[in-house]
Formats: structure tokens, sequence, C-alpha cells
């Protein structure tokens, strides 16, 4: 029954991820990245403030605060105040296809990252892992042409970064044993005083003197979505989802319906014509990290 009740938050948590993609391009058409990231970061607060209202965990968040604060503040500029900035970035410049495509190697960066970081060694199946995802990528960001000068290589760059961000934070996580709703309450406090700062020097700077800070009601409800079902609600599902598994293994690969999802929604509800490139690009994708899972 457990496993039943797992498999369907999952599922949920699953569709709601697959969304995003979507969701980010239609916020970004009233909204800048820094708009979008702050407006949605406030939502995530206060989503994280009411789960832990609910489950009465303010006397454990609290001292969990001052006592890993310099931690926190590390983790908060990390995500989400630069992963998301540089994500939403990356999604302003490209197709969201390309964008949520490149986004899902981050695991494969990690891995990556996990020889200089925490010693480890790469096996043979995590070398064929990487080879397959970033072949990947490489075909995705160039749609199978040879001239490479109509690739944006910015967009590009801003999206295999946010996976270098992304990967990074998890990384440093990994001896982190606090409870993850606290963790992530604190993480989105410092975040929102890292872009609150970002925000007032733009503004002192004047870096931006015709782009004031204004919220329309289509922004304002899509940077909430953003919040809830990409940062908030939807990790909520996905860590109950975890906790009731008997078997983690068959919750872990629904995963993989999440990016071919996504791709259905770019092109119903944005229009965007999907590449063939894509398509097999992000099964290339997906085999490296199903690799890398197996291994």
């Amino acid at each position: 029954m457990n496993q039943r009740k797992a498999i369907y938050f999952a599922l949920f948590a699953v569709l709601l991820w697959s969304t995003v993609a979507t969701a980010f391009k239609v916020a970004l058409q009233y909204l800048t990245p820094l708009e979008l990231l702050t407006v949605a970061a406030v939502t995530s607060v206060i989503f994280f403030a009411m789960v832990l209202t609910v489950n009465k965990s303010w006397v454990e968040t609290m001292a969990i605060g001052r006592r890993r604060s310099g931690f926190y503040a590390l983790q908060g500029l990390i995500n989400p105040a630069a992963y998301y900035w540089v994500l939403f970035a990356a999604y302003d410049q490209l197709p969201a296809q390309q964008a949520q495509a490149i986004n899902y190697t981050w695991a494969i960066t990690m891995s990556l990252l996990a020889v200089p970081f925490l010693g480890h060694t790469l096996s043979r199946k995590d070398l064929l892992a990487m080879v397959l995802a970033y072949a990947g990528v490489f075909l995705i960001a160039t749609g199978g042409q040879w001239d490479l000068t109509q690739t944006n290589w910015s967009g590009i760059g801003l999206a295999v970064l946010s996976t270098l961000l992304w990967a990074t934070y998890w990384l440093l996580n990994t001896k982190n044993q606090d409870p993850p709703i606290p963790a992530l309450f604190w993480c989105f406090v410092w975040g929102i005083l890292w872009l609150a700062l970002v925000n007032g020097l733009s503004s002192l700077l004047g870096a931006e003197p015709n782009n004031a800070f204004t919220l329309t009601w289509p922004g304002l409800v899509a940077g909430v979505y953003v919040g809830l079902f990409e940062m908030g609600v939807t990790f909520v599902l996905w860590l109950t989802a975890m906790r009731l598994a008997t078997k983690t293994a068959q919750i872990s690969t629904l995963i993989f319906l999440s990016p071919f999802i996504s791709l259905v929604l770019i092109y119903v509800v944005l229009d965007e014509m999907i590449q063939i490139t894509t398509f097999v690009g992000l099964l290339l994708i997906c085999i490296g990290l199903y690799q890398q899972r197996d291994n």
C-alpha cells in the first residue's frame, strides 16, 4: 500500500516538474530573470514557512538557523540566488526544449565534480555516461548542423553553468544532516537576502534605469507558479514519495518521464516545433543518466 501511495506522490511530482520549462518561458514574457527569481523565491519561503508551521518545527528551524548561519548563507548564494538566476537567463536566451534538456545533465556534472570535491574516481560506466550525455548536449546545442556560428553559445554556456551550480549545491549538501524543509527554508531566506542586495545595488548604480521592478498580474501569477511547483510543493511531494517507498529505484526511475512530457507541453503550449535532434539528444542524455544510475 505504501509503495502505491509513493508512486502516486512521485507521479504527481513528475507531472508538476514537467510543466516548469513551459512556465519559465511564459513567466519570462512578463518578467526579467531576476524579477522572476525574486517572486518565485519569496513564494517558496512563504510555502516552506507554512509547512514548518503545520509540522510545528519552528523551534528546531530557528536553532538550525542560528547554529549554521554561515553554511546557509553560502548555500543560499548558490541556490536559489546564483543557480536560478543563471537558469532563467538561459531560458531567456534559448528555446525551452534546449534549456530543459541540457539542465537534465546536472547529475552527470555532479559525478564529474565529485572527483576534485570528494576524491571519487570515475569508472568506465561513468565515463560512458558522460560521453553519451554530453554528446546529447552537443547535438541539442547545434541542432545537428556543422555551422557552429548559428548556435547560441551564450545561452548554451548559461545552461551548462546552471548544471555546475546545481551540482555544486548538492555536493556541499552531501554531509548535511539537517532536516530538508528547515534546510530549504534557510537556503531561500538567505537567497532572498542576496537577491535584495543585488536588486538594491542595481537600483543604486542605475544599472537598469528604464527597467524598474514592476509586476503585472500575469507576471505575478507565473512567478508564484514557478515558486510553488518548481521550488516548493513538488519537492515536498517527491520527499514524501521517497519516504513512503519500499522500492526507491522504482520511484526514481519515474523522473525519466519528466523531460519527454515537458517536450509535449512545450510543443502544445509554447508552439515550439520540437527538433528531431532535441529528441535524440535528450534520449542520449537519459540513457547516460540511467547508465550512471545503474552503476
